[in-house]
């Protein structure tokens, strides 16, 4: 089995590490593709007012100076055009990837770029804390529980233009309680913030933070697997169709 790994950390992202020891418990087929800087908040976004470089660092080993979304295309059309991926895997993100956040997310966005190109594609993002952070191990629960998660996922039948996200929660393996199948949350918007400075020449700044924030966990969802102690399995569709919506506008618009 031929395994394609990128992220949004960035090429030398210690999370990268994290899942090539992962992908190796399954295959020695092993291919990296990820930016070459980090790409975090890049969402799906494809480079197209500058060239990209591809850079070779060793065998089945290359960075690329774009987005995540940039590094599947390159993987997919230039470093294995001739011998395409069987599954593409993207992370270990070092931070959530839940709930609405993921319209964000330069790691679900590389793993939407695969399936896009119908390649099974799975995202894979460790939670942290302040504390979580701060610990010997901060990966400790994806590495212990990545290939646990894997295993099932990669026979799994899947719809076209799907894909999993996946997400560890911020606690010692040992703690983890087990795995949920979960829908996709969605965070409190006003939780934003945006920061106002100056440079040393006196002039504005702004840069985008998130306030820490409380969630109002619905049943089932991702955000309340995580908060209990589980590690949540999303399945995502790339269909952004509101279908129960159309009969409503096309009666606007008829005669």
């Amino acid at each position: 089995m031929r395994i394609l790994l990128t992220n949004d950390d960035g090429y030398h992202a210690p999370g990268l590490e994290v899942l090539e020891a992962i992908a190796r418990q399954f295959s020695d087929d092993i291919w990296v593709c990820a930016p070459s800087e980090e790409q975090s908040g890049a969402g799906h976004a494809l480079t197209l007012n500058r060239p990209v470089r591809l850079v070779k660092f060793a065998e089945r080993r290359f960075a690329v100076t774009g987005t995540p979304t940039d590094s599947v295309v390159m993987a997919l059309r230039q470093v294995l055009d001739d011998c395409p991926p069987d599954l593409i895997l993207s992370g270990v993100n070092r931070g959530a990837n839940l709930a609405d956040d993921i319209t964000y997310s330069g790691t679900v966005s590389a793993a939407i770029e695969g399936a896009l190109a119908g390649v099974r594609s799975i995202a894979l993002s460790q939670v942290h804390t302040p504390q979580s952070l701060a610990s010997n191990a901060p990966f400790e629960a994806a590495s212990e529980w990545g290939a646990k998660v894997l295993a099932p996922l990669i026979d799994t039948p899947l719809a076209a233009r799907t894909l999993i996200n996946v997400n560890f929660p911020p606690v010692a393996a040992a703690d983890v309680k087990g795995i949920r199948v979960t829908r996709q949350g969605f965070h409190d918007y006003a939780r934003g913030t945006v920061v106002e400075g100056k440079d040393p020449r006196g002039f504005k700044y702004y840069w985008f933070g998130l306030d820490p924030i409380e969630h109002t966990l619905d049943h089932g969802t991702d955000l309340e697997a995580i908060e209990e102690g589980f590690v949540s399995v999303t399945p995502l569709q790339l269909d952004l169709t509101h279908y129960s919506t159309i009969g409503v506008l096309a009666e606007r618009f008829s005669g």
